[in-house]
């Protein structure tokens, strides 16, 4: 008979990142898709900037959320941290050659933090979230004159005589249109990289769902629930187990 032995991996901040991050990004991406197709939904002007700042408030929320991860893989547990994550480190690629080696032949081996493949997923996806959020940022200055450009944005392009604090979006009589042309031109390459990167972040979330429940399937370890409670359940000695540990 199979012993199982139960491990605390995700401490409460992992935990609540996951889920905060989850919610956030279904409400963006909910948002986004209506935003985008806004004129062949016939939503009005107020209708748009509406709910552009629904989803800047949405994402002041999912920024904040990721950069304390991003604190957290500095100071956090064994298994938050960048070392457990990123795909680097002595005797990586031999565990990871290891790691698919065995997959391979039904033996995969289990791991209390990210598998070796994890690591790569993981990485990849924390990339894509920066670069959203950095973007995302920068929109919404340059869309409705949110923080942390909105002012700056703003003082660019009104016109002559306008006071930039009073500028809302859609109001083109009052902005300066030489500027406001120059700021569209510098706006261009962030919408472009916000637009695509969603995409790549939709691609990256399903490969993610998939892996989990393959990963569920034949490693077992309860992968989802141990998001909620923090702890996995191993049939086997995890392979990356430390005495700390």
């Amino acid at each position: 008979m199979t012993e199982l032995k139960t491990y605390f991996v995700w401490d409460a901040s992992i935990r609540w990142f996951h889920w905060i991050n989850v919610l956030c990004i279904l409400g963006l991406v909910a948002l986004g898709t209506v935003i985008l197709n806004a004129s062949a939904l016939g939503v009005s002007t107020e209708g748009k900037i509406l709910l552009k700042t629904v989803h800047v408030w949405i994402g002041y929320v999912f920024v904040i959320n990721l950069f304390w991860r991003l604190i957290w893989a500095f100071i956090g547990g064994p298994h938050a941290r960048w070392r457990s994550i990123l795909p680097s480190g002595q005797g990586y690629r031999d565990e990871l050659r290891a790691y698919v080696a065995y997959f391979k032949v039904g033996r995969p081996r289990q791991y209390l933090g990210h598998n070796p493949l994890g690591r790569i997923a993981v990485t990849l996806l924390l990339l894509v979230l920066v670069i959203q959020a950095i973007t995302g940022l920068v929109l919404a200055g340059t869309d409705i004159f949110y923080p942390p450009l909105g002012a700056w944005i703003a003082s660019w392009i009104a016109a002559p005589g306008v006071d930039p604090a009073t500028l809302v979006p859609y109001a083109k009589e009052t902005y300066d249109t030489a500027a406001y042309e120059s700021m569209r031109a510098f706006r261009s390459p962030f919408i472009t990289l916000h637009y695509y990167n969603f995409y790549a972040l939709l691609g990256l979330i399903v490969l993610h769902i998939v892996a989990v429940v393959v990963t569920e399937l034949r490693e077992g370890g309860n992968l989802i629930s141990a998001m909620f409670t923090g702890k996995k359940v191993l049939s086997k000695t995890p392979a990356d187990l430390t005495k700390k540990d």
